[in-house]
């Protein structure tokens, strides 16, 4: 049976980081744990093998969402700059679109994640807002002050609500 190896592809600048991880060290501060399992680290190197080629993607796509955000155009540039500078050119060239539309779904299921935190704190920040109006004993500026997330129209608006159901 062959030795088996976990390799970990890092896309960022190494700096002092290890060439190897852990995951009882990384994950479980070191604790004993059933399974230990270590994995080899893979930076970009001076290789000009298929997979230094996509970290050198990585870092490029990382730059373009930092100038053009989360959009088609930032991952549209990181595939011109990369067959420009000849990164997966043959790989790109061939299936360009199909590149595009599974990165483009990546920035969907962020989206949604995003969207899905941000619409839960939305929720918490309403029903501790109707706590407060509820108790009576704040105004609705100071409710505000507590609940910034919140504008003063939706606070009017929520205790209208709750008043009604009193």
């Amino acid at each position: 049976m062959p030795k088996p190896e976990l390799y970990v592809i890092f896309t960022g600048s190494k700096g002092r980081k290890p060439d190897q991880i852990s995951l009882g060290k990384e994950f479980f501060d070191d604790a004993s744990i059933d399974i230990e399992v270590k994995a080899k680290v893979i930076y970009e190197s001076d290789k000009d093998d298929i997979i230094n080629q996509y970290i050198i993607f990585c870092k490029v796509f990382n730059e373009q969402t930092r100038h053009h955000g989360m959009t088609k155009k930032a991952v549209t540039e990181t595939v011109r700059i990369c067959r420009d500078r000849n990164i997966l050119r043959e790989y790109l060239a061939q299936r360009e679109m199909e590149v595009v539309t599974i990165m483009m779904s990546l920035f969907d299921e962020e989206e949604i994640m995003k969207s899905f935190i941000k619409s839960e704190r939305h929720d918490e920040a309403l029903e501790t807002a109707k706590r407060l109006i509820r108790k009576g004993k704040m105004s609705l500026e100071d409710i505000a002050d507590c609940v910034p997330s919140l504008s003063f129209d939706e606070l009017k608006e929520l205790e209208t609500e709750v008043m009604q159901l009193a």
